[in-house]
Formats: structure tokens, C-alpha cells, sequence
């Protein structure tokens, strides 16, 4: 029987293409995925590795410690140490003529440790000097010679003013390569000596400084690192201090560790898309493999009646399986190699990202190969038990489809309605509940209902959409009729893509409704669309109303001056003095009425009255709460002018920083226009970015975040639709071979080549196009209850239909099925009706 399997594979090694390329993206997918995870590995090992890069042991510091100077002083008298770095930073501001700049401050490092690479100057000697990265010199404009303020702010005493912020003056001495450190992404990165940064670190007068968290040592070459790490445990036990030593390679990785949670969660969010991959794959595999059992019945008939058995025929079917899921998973893993290469050598070249490392586990490798193997050989399982399963002499009828009409189809409806049921049930009861964990297997369960009942409504779908190609003439009814002419294998073909189809849509209706419940929400927590704080006084913030009006993409604009301070059961807060007539142009929340004699206050505020120190004593005016909890207290201008004229008493200790801008931005602007609006407000006003915040950027964010988990998930799910389309185009090519004479018999009655091949087009269409149109369906539910179980507790949830987006899925979908009909339908209609009919 090896001889029978191995002959079938090279004689028909054409109709085993598409299993292999199947199972070849679907490995590839997993190889890919696992890749990922020892990439991000290595990665992560590469870029906090440099940190350590000249260090023999690392101490972790715990309870008790000291601080950074004292700790260096404690172990640099320890016997085998050459030299020792206690790792110190701060958050500070460096003060620039642009504006203000929040850096990381890093403590300098002694030569035998000192990691950082110079690309220009020199790394500061004392506290009148630092350096910064490179990237951040060119983005600040920074100059190595330049001077500059480094500004610490200290924190308030409680019931106090906070005191002035220390300042130093400093002149860049030197400009660094960029670190690789995560840990310190995101801000500039500047040196400074040991002594300036714990200077910098304390945050309040007369604190004392933060106690250590690390220290590297470097040791002598003749030192025992053994030795070494047991007197530093034990100096730093008789200071009163618990530590740990590590050698630098354990505490790369335990740093790596640490960053990651102990968790890998990219790799389980992939692992969930490649098990998609996996189980479309299996559904392609063994609807292929069905299909070839059935064309050679007789083949395998005759081999039973001259003394095969069961088991070598069972066995033979699987070998064939075997041998393509074994080539088709090497190829798979090669895939996935390639494209790990590639990806990570394009990141490798970017600045910045040079630490970027190419990991590919044994492990990787050995688990894609096994579930490609056991993937292949599961699937073709039960089409090779089909194959012995009825008595040579009987092996010439067709086998018995799943009906109503049949047990076998009885047991599956049965058992689908109940997980469709039991599913629904679920579904709805964590809509109704704002519980994911509990509609997430309710989803799961009923889906695996759909399927287990899609033989039973998809060929009648199928049979009534085909009515609609009846006016196509002879070509569309003989499409419609040949499309459910095999109930399991139409159905196995549409079950493929409808997986796909519906995780695609789901994914996209359930962004859209995310998208839309985010936007409502953010319309009854914000007033408005951008807020500018602390803008000067009232002269100042009307002057930059003035100058913001003139800016492209912004409606309107007021500013909001302070007119009065609430007494101390209102927590002692600055009182605005708003326009009706400028608000209504402005405000978003347009239920709010600014009416005179009431102070308005954030929703919840649970105040009902408010205390305001007017120019003739106290005033009591009743609370009215705005419907949003993001506004600021305030009054009408015709209450603030009751008040008396200002300054009022308490106004002036507020300073004169206090006024506000409120901005409506035009609502045609897109993700880059209201960043870049943004920039020009920063520039324009000359105020941090930090000052400038609302609706509008909380929206841009949040929309960013959504699209570009799309656009991920929407690409790792295609994979899954490329594999069921390939099954489409496979179906197609097997059913042409195996009405070879019903063609050739068509043609000979008078059917043209271009009739067949729009015969073969209209029947592939029929399958996708049911499939995408139902997937879209399921898909839209599926989004919306997930939403609603995900954020009903948060914000109020209502169905939004991307329907542009649904078009496209449906109109990919029929496009791609005419496209896998095209070589079909070639080799149909390339074959002479004398050849086709004489074949056996």
C-alpha cells in the first residue's frame, strides 16, 4: 500500500496543490507566531542586556536600602571590586527657549561601567554639565556647548503652597547614541553626575534621598564573582539592607521577566488568530481529501476485492496525508523564517531600533511540524474511514449526506440547536450583565452550533440565492443546480470562509460600535473639543482667543477668566465667569442652559449650594450639576458682575495663570488634522503640550488605537479567508475533474467555452457570496453583544453598522471566488467535448 499511496501523489500530485498550500499558510501562521515570541525575547534580552553590557554582578536592592552615593560607598569597599554603580534617575524639566521639556535624568557611570557612547563631546565631569541623546538634541534643538535651566519641581505640603521649583544651570557638554533600555523610552534621556541627580531626585526640602534600587560592580580579574557575591549580601545585611546578586546574564533575565508580567500576551493574542488559521485549514483539508476518496471509489473498491483490507486502504489514505502535511509544513516554517528575517532585518536597519534580534526557537519548529502533521493527518481521518466503510460491491453508491431525513443528520441538528441555544443564552445574558468572561463562551459555543447545523440551511441558501441567476439562461441554472449538487462538500467549502468572514466582520462591526459608544460618551464627559489651561490673564486669554480664531480647523473659541473662589466645603476652587451667548457656539453638551444666579459644577459634585465671597461678603447661590463630570465650576457674566467688581477677595492669591481657553474645532477634521491643530495651538500660545487636552485628542487617540488593532487583526484574519478561498478554488478544480464527461457532454449539445467557464464563475460566486453574506451577519451580531458585554457597564451601547466595510468583505469575497474559478474553468473549457467524452 506504501506503493499505491506514493504512486497516487505523484500521478495526481496536482490535486494535492491546494492542501498544501493550505496547511502551508496555516503552519507558517503558527511558526510565525511562536517566532515572535523568542524574537521578542531576544529582542527584549538584546536592548536590556546593554545596560549591564560591562557588568559582573548586579545587586538588586530591597527594603532598608540607602541611597545611590551611600550604597557605591558601602560595596566599593568590598575586596575584588574594581567598581561600582548605583543606578540613580529622576523625572525633571529642562527649560528650552521653545518651551518647557520633561527628561529622564540618568546618573553618569565610572569608566569600567560607563555604557553610554558619545557621539559628540564629552560626558559631564561635575553638576555644571550634562548630556542628552542624539534624537532628542536634533527634536529640541540642543547645541553641545549651549547653556539650559534644569528645573525640579517639588511636591505641596499638605494644607501648604508647594515651595519654588529648584533651578540649575547647566551647559550641554556631550550628545549620546540613543539607549536601547524600554524602560527608558518615551522621554529624552539625559546624564548628569551622581551627585546632581540625587540632588534632583528628592521632592521636598530637607527629604532625604531615594534609597538605591541597583548597583553594578565590576571586578578585578583575579576576583571569585562567588566570593564577591556573598561579602556584598553580607555588607549590605549588617547595614540593614535585604539584596540580591545576580551575575548580569540572570539579571537580564529576570528584567525581561519582569517587563513582560511573566506573560507573553502578544503571543497569546497570535496564538488565538493562528488557531483560526488552524481550524480553517482543517476544514479545507478535509473537504479536499472527501472529495478525492470519492473519485476513486472504484480504485479503492477494486483493491478491497482483490485482498486489500481495510486497515491498508485507511492506512494508504493517511500516508498520502501524511507525506503532503510533512513537505507542506517544512515549507510552512521556511515561510515563516523568510518573513521573520525580513521583518526583523528592515527594524534592525530604522535608527533606534538596532538591538532588534531574529530568534528562531527549536521549539518553533518542532511544534509547527508536529500540529502541520497532526493537522493534515486528523482532517483526512475521516475521509479515509469514509473509504472503508462500505463493502466493495457497495462502494459505487454515493455516500449518505447528513438530513433531517437521516440519523446522522438528526444527532448533528440536534446537537447544534443545543449549543446555538445554550450559546444565545449565554450571549445574552452577559449583554444584559456587562460580563465578557461570561458571553465569551457563549459566543464560542454557539458559533460551533452554527457549524455543526450549516449542512442543513447552507445548501438551501445556497438553492435560493441560485434562483437568482436563472436570467444568466442555461449557464446560471445549471450553476445553481451543480452548486448544491454535493450538500457536504458545499457545505464544507462555505463553512471555511464563513469562519473567516465573520471573525473579519465581527471584529469590524464590534470597532465601529466601540468607536461610536466611545464618542457619545466622550460627548457627555467633555464640554468641549479642546481646552487650553493656564493660559495668563484675562487680557492674555483674550488675546489668544484672537490668535487660536485664525487657525485653520478651529470653530470658535472663548476664554474662561476666574471670577470668584468657592468657600471651603466646596474645596476652595476657582469660579469662572462664563458667556451664554459665546458657550452655545462652543459647548458640545448642548442640554446644558447657563442661566444667572446658579453655580454650575461637575456632575456628582454632590453639592447643593456654594458659598462665593462677592466685593460686599459671602453670597450663597444654589448648585446646578452639568451633565458631564468634566467642566470646570462656573457662573454667568451677568453673576459674576453681581459679585462686585474685580479683583474680588481670594481671586488675586490664585495668581494670574488661571484664564482658559475653550475650543470647538471643525468637525471634518481627521486623526493627523487635530494632532497637527494641536501643535499649532502649542506653538501659537507658546504653552506645553501637556496645557492642551479634550475631546477631540482623547477621540483621536482612542480612534488611533482602535484602527490599528483593526488593521492587525483584520491582516491576521485574512490569512484565514486566503486558506478557505484556496479550499473554493480546490472544490472547483475537483469537481471539474470529476464531471469531466458531463462537461464534454454539454459542450457537444452546443454549450460554448465561455458558457462553461460563466457556469463555473456563477457557481463559485454562489458559494462565497452566500458564505460572506451570512459570516457578515453572524459577524454583526458577534460584534455588537461582545461591545455590549465589554463596555454596557461604562457607557450606554447602540449597534453601529460599518456597511461600506460589509460591502467590501462580500464584494472581496465574490471577487476572490471568480478569481479561484479562472484555472478551473480554463481546464474545462480547454478540453475537446471527443476527449472529455472518451475519458474513463
Amino acid at each position: 500500500m506504501l506503493q499505491v499511496a506514493l504512486a497516487q501523489l505523484r500521478i495526481h500530485a496536482r490535486r494535492f496543490v491546494a492542501v498544501g498550500l493550505a496547511v502551508m499558510l496555516g503552519v507558517g501562521f503558527l511558526a510565525a507566531t511562536l517566532m515572535v515570541s523568542g524574537t521578542t525575547q531576544a529582542t527584549l534580552q538584546q536592548s536590556i542586556g546593554a545596560t549591564y553590557a560591562k557588568a559582573d554582578l548586579v545587586v538588586t536592592v530591597g527594603d532598608g536600602g540607602q541611597s545611590a552615593l551611600e550604597t557605591e560607598q558601602l560595596l566599593s569597599g568590598i575586596d575584588g571590586v574594581s567598581a561600582v554603580h548605583a543606578a540613580q534617575r529622576t523625572l525633571s524639566t529642562l527649560q528650552l527657549p521653545s518651551g518647557p521639556a520633561d527628561v529622564f535624568v540618568l546618573s553618569t557611570a565610572p569608566v569600567e561601567l560607563q555604557n553610554s557612547t558619545m557621539v559628540k563631546g564629552a560626558l559631564p565631569a561635575d553638576g555644571s554639565g550634562i548630556s542628552i541623546d542624539k534624537t532628542s538634541a536634533t527634536e529640541l534643538g540642543m547645541t553641545v556647548g549651549d547653556t539650559y535651566a534644569l528645573e525640579q519641581s517639588y511636591y505641596s505640603p499638605v494644607g501648604g503652597d508647594a515651595p519654588p521649583p529648584m533651578t540649575v544651570t547647566v551647559t550641554l557638554t556631550g550628545i549620546t547614541e540613543d539607549s536601547a533600555d524600554p524602560y527608558l523610552s518615551g522621554l529624552p534621556q539625559v546624564y548628569a553626575v551622581p551627585d546632581l541627580v540625587q540632588t534632583l531626585s528628592v521632592l521636598s526640602p530637607g527629604e532625604q534621598p531615594p534609597q538605591a534600587t541597583t548597583a553594578q560592580l565590576a571586578l578585578l580579574g583575579t576576583a571569585d564573582p562567588s566570593a564577591v557575591s556573598a561579602d556584598a549580601t553580607a555588607a549590605l545585611a549588617a547595614a540593614g539592607v535585604s539584596a540580591e546578586v545576580r551575575t548580569s546574564a540572570e539579571q537580564v533575565t529576570a528584567d525581561v521577566a519582569a517587563l513582560s508580567g511573566g506573560t507573553d500576551q502578544l503571543t497569546v493574542i497570535l496564538l488565538a488568530f493562528a488557531v483560526v488559521a488552524v481550524l480553517v485549514t482543517v476544514l479545507v483539508i478535509s473537504n479536499t481529501f472527501s472529495v478525492l476518496v470519492a473519485q476513486r471509489t472504484r480504485d479503492l473498491a477494486l483493491l478491497r476485492c482483490i485482498g486489500a483490507s481495510r486497515r491498508q486502504i485507511r492506512h494508504s489514505v493517511l500516508l498520502e496525508a501524511a507525506v503532503v502535511g510533512l513537505v507542506s509544513s517544512v515549507l510552512g516554517v521556511l515561510l515563516a523564517a523568510g518573513v521573520m528575517f525580513t521583518l526583523v532585518s528592515v527594524a534592525a536597519a530604522q535608527e533606534g531600533t538596532e538591538f532588534a534580534t531574529l530568534a528562531i526557537p527549536v521549539s518553533a519548529i518542532l511544534v509547527s511540524l508536529i500540529v502541520g502533521l497532526a493537522m493534515t493527518l486528523a482532517a483526512a481521518f475521516v475521509p479515509a474511514r469514509a473509504a472503508t466503510a462500505v463493502a466493495p460491491l457497495e462502494a459505487l453508491r454515493p455516500a449518505e449526506d447528513a438530513t433531517t431525513g437521516t440519523r446522522k443528520g438528526r444527532v448533528r441538528l440536534a446537537i447544534g440547536l443545543l449549543l446555538v441555544l445554550l450559546g444565545a443564552g449565554l450571549l445574552g445574558v452577559g449583554a444584559i450583565s456587562s460580563a465578557l468572561l461570561i458571553a465569551l463562551p457563549g459566543g464560542v459555543f454557539s458559533f460551533v452550533g452554527v457549524l455543526l447545523c450549516a449542512s442543513l440551511f447552507l445548501p438551501a441558501l445556497v438553492t435560493a440565492v441560485g434562483r437568482l441567476a436563472a436570467p444568466l439562461g442555461v449557464p446560471g441554472r445549471l450553476a445553481a443546480l451543480n452548486a448544491v449538487r454535493n450538500p457536504a462538500r458545499t457545505t464544507a467549502t462555505a463553512s471555511a470562509l464563513l469562519v473567516g468572514v465573520t471573525l473579519v466582520t465581527m471584529m469590524m462591526a464590534g470597532a465601529h460600535t466601540s468607536r461610536a459608544a466611545f464618542e457619545a460618551e466622550l460627548g457627555a464627559n467633555y464640554p468641549v473639543d479642546l481646552a487650553v489651561q493656564e493660559v495668563g490673564n484675562a487680557a492674555a486669554a483674550d488675546a489668544a482667543v484672537t490668535t487660536v480664531q485664525q487657525l485653520a480647523g478651529v470653530d470658535a473659541a472663548m476664554a474662561l477668566s476666574v471670577a470668584a473662589v468657592s468657600d471651603e466645603a466646596a474645596g476652595t476652587l476657582p469660579v469662572y465667569a462664563i458667556s451664554p451667548d459665546e458657550a452655545e457656539s462652543v459647548l458640545r453638551n448642548t442640554g446644558l442652559e447657563l442661566v444667572d444666579d446658579v453655580v454650575f459644577m461637575p456632575q456628582d459634585s454632590g453639592l447643593t449650594e456654594v458659598t462665593l465671597e462677592g466685593a460686599t461678603g459671602p453670597v450663597i447661590l444654589p448648585v446646578r450639576e452639568a451633565q458631564t463630570r468634566i467642566f470646570v465650576p462656573a457662573i454667568t457674566e451677568a453673576t459674576a458682575a453681581a459679585l462686585g467688581a474685580a479683583p474680588l477677595p481670594g481671586v488675586a492669591a490664585l495668581g494670574d495663570e488661571t484664564s482658559i481657553l475653550w475650543l470647538k474645532l471643525d468637525d471634518s477634521l481627521d486623526a493627523a488634522g487635530v494632532t497637527g491643530l494641536r501643535s499649532e495651538i502649542v506653538e501659537a500660545l507658546r504653552v506645553s503640550e501637556y496645557q492642551v487636552n479634550g475631546a477631540a485628542i482623547e477621540r483621536v487617540s482612542f480612534n488611533e488605537i482602535i484602527d490599528v488593532i483593526l488593521l492587525v487583526v483584520t491582516a491576521l484574519l485574512a490569512v484565514a479567508v486566503l486558506i478557505a478561498l484556496i479550499g473554493v478554488a480546490n472544490t472547483l478544480s475537483l469537481s471539474v475533474l470529476e464531471r469531466t464527461r458531463e462537461s464534454s457532454l454539454l459542450r457537444a449539445l452546443g454549450l460554448t467555452r465561455g458558457q462553461l467557464r460563466g457556469m463555473l464563475a456563477v457557481e463559485a460566486v454562489l458559494i462565497a457570496g452566500v458564505a460572506a453574506a451570512f459570516g457578515c451577519l453572524l459577524g454583526v451580531v458577534y460584534g455588537w453583544l461582545g461591545v455590549q458585554s465589554a463596555l454596557g457597564a461604562i457607557t450606554p451601547v447602540t449597534p453601529s453598522i460599518p456597511w461600506a466595510q460589509l460591502v467590501g468583505v462580500v464584494a472581496v469575497a465574490v471577487v476572490a471566488a471568480l478569481l479561484a474559478s479562472v484555472l478551473p474553468a480554463r481546464r474545462a473549457a480547454r478540453l475537446s467535448p471527443v476527449e472529455g467524452l472518451a475519458t474513463a
